[in-house]
């Protein structure tokens, strides 16, 4: 299998500061931090090599530690504000390895910690995917059951469609083409997408569908609660 002869890096980031959910990554779900499902998912994979997190806060990298993740650096507060863009987070980690232990990936896995429910097999079928479709990125996607064609703009009145095709509200679901939706949890690029071409998903891309019951993207307490309740329900 040509992905057992690759390099390849998980990067967790986790940011300290979260203004919706304070303390989100550290939140504990199923007895664990939320950080915790991420790094077990990563040391789980058949195929990654090296599991680091990137984190400005102290807690943290404590937690990281525990659960067996490297945190080789203290992340630079330019790239752990509000609005700092993934991207460089993910190049400076890349960047950090390349510099200091002479390792150069030959791809790039991000996982975000703020759905708990991942899995090593969503890592492992990421990676698999972008293999199989011969492309240079792969993200995970769960299907959608709420339609865009039924969909209508919330600053109109009269109501007006936000897909002006006028079939689309009395079309049946079974006859719209099926549709999927980025979850946020596992992204897979090769390291000339991320550092060459300064993208995490370029134009020659895949998706690995993942259930929806283990795509959960924890942004404020509501979020939390349902990954609670999923989280038990799938145990």
């Amino acid at each position: 299998m040509p992905y057992r002869s690759q390099k390849i890096l998980v990067i967790i980031p986790a940011r300290g500061g979260s203004k919706r959910l304070p303390g989100k990554n550290i939140k504990k779900i199923g007895g664990k931090p939320m950080i915790a499902h991420a790094i077990e998912a990563a040391r789980k994979s058949k195929y990654v090599d090296r599991v680091v997190v990137s984190t400005d806060d102290k807690a943290i990298a404590s937690i990281a530690k525990k659960y067996k993740a490297e945190v080789p650096f203290v992340r630079p507060a330019e790239l752990a504000s509000d609005t700092a863009p993934t991207l460089p987070v993910l190049q400076h980690v890349v960047k950090y390895v390349e510099e200091n232990d002479k390792f150069k990936p030959d791809l790039v896995v991000l996982i975000q910690p703020t759905n708990p429910l991942v899995r090593s097999e969503d890592v492992d079928g990421t990676i698999e995917t972008l293999f199989k479709t011969n492309t240079n990125s792969c993200f995970s996607v769960t299907e959608i059951s709420q339609r865009p064609e039924w969909m209508y703009r919330m600053d109109n009145n009269p109501a007006e469609l936000f897909l002006k095709e006028e079939s689309g509200p009395t079309k049946r679901s079974q006859e719209l083409p099926r549709l999927a939706i980025i979850n946020g949890t596992v992204y897979v690029m090769k390291y000339e997408t991320l550092m060459t071409k300064n993208k995490i998903r370029d134009g020659n891309t895949s998706i690995y569908v993942m259930p929806r019951e283990r795509s959960v993207d924890i942004d404020d307490k509501f979020d939390f609660e349902l990954a609670k309740f999923l989280f038990q329900r799938n145990k």
